[in-house]
């Protein structure tokens, strides 16, 4: 089993979160009316997308009928058709929408995360919670890392939670930490070759430059904070800073 496989695998067995673990199972069982004939996956959810991406896309959390549901990373749910017909405008996914998990979606030198991994209650996750899920993460950047170049964060917990990831699987994050807004570009560089003057692994990881986006949330989309055009010009953004080639049209 390759390690990322093996990662998603581990991530979709957690328990750590009793909160979280009673809070997605019970979504399981009440559902909603929509989706009463749906068998919920109600565990945790993995990333998505290919063991060779360059390019990182890093949420909040599952939603209760979005990811909880359908058991891949915002499929189903409003939040992911904004994100998922963005990503295949700009050539980065096969399809513009994720409806289940065997609906032929792939996505092309991006992989889809969040920091925390379980639904939680009103799509708040505590403190604890966040730190508790944060090795997953490292853990995805690290098997990542080599060929890793960017990575759009969004909205400010996202952000929040991944300094720190990044600081982690090796990479210098400045002190202040740089703060979140739309359109901020920081790059991080690796801080193994800054102390050491040489890389740790081969083939060698590099820079990542984050990307600050606001959140996909239908607060977000229907108020008009966050368009399209918005989103897309961040991931075009992104894309082109890790060289990701699209998708033909």
């Amino acid at each position: 089993m390759d390690p990322l496989t093996e990662l998603d695998a581990r991530i979709s067995g957690c328990t750590a979160c009793p909160r979280l673990v009673a809070w997605r199972e019970e979504v399981g069982r009440v559902k909603r009316a929509a989706f009463e004939d749906w068998t919920y996956w109600a565990r945790p959810v993995p990333g998505f997308g290919p063991a060779d991406a360059s390019m990182l896309v890093i949420g909040l959390a599952p939603a209760a009928h979005g990811g909880n549901r359908t058991g891949r990373m915002f499929t189903g749910d409003r939040s992911g058709d904004v994100l998922y017909k963005a990503m295949y405008e700009l050539g980065l996914a096969s399809s513009p929408s994720a409806v289940s998990v065997d609906d032929g979606l792939t996505l092309r030198g991006v992989r889809v995360t969040s920091p925390v991994h379980c639904a939680p209650p009103e799509n708040k996750p505590t403190p604890g919670e966040r730190d508790m899920c944060r090795p997953w993460l490292v853990r995805e950047m690290e098997i990542l890392g080599p060929r890793l170049r960017s990575a759009v964060i969004l909205g400010a917990f996202g952000w929040q939670a991944a300094l720190p990831a990044f600081a982690a699987a090796g990479w210098q994050v400045p002190k202040p930490r740089p703060k979140f807004a739309h359109g901020v570009r920081v790059t991080l560089e690796r801080a193994d070759t800054l102390k050491t003057g040489e890389p740790v692994v081969s083939p060698a990881p590099g820079p990542v430059t984050l990307y600050g986006c606001f959140h996909v949330s239908q607060r977000n989309t229907f108020t008009g904070r966050l368009t399209p055009d918005m989103l897309k010009d961040v991931l075009r953004e992104a894309a082109g800073e890790a060289a990701v080639p699209p998708y033909a049209p």
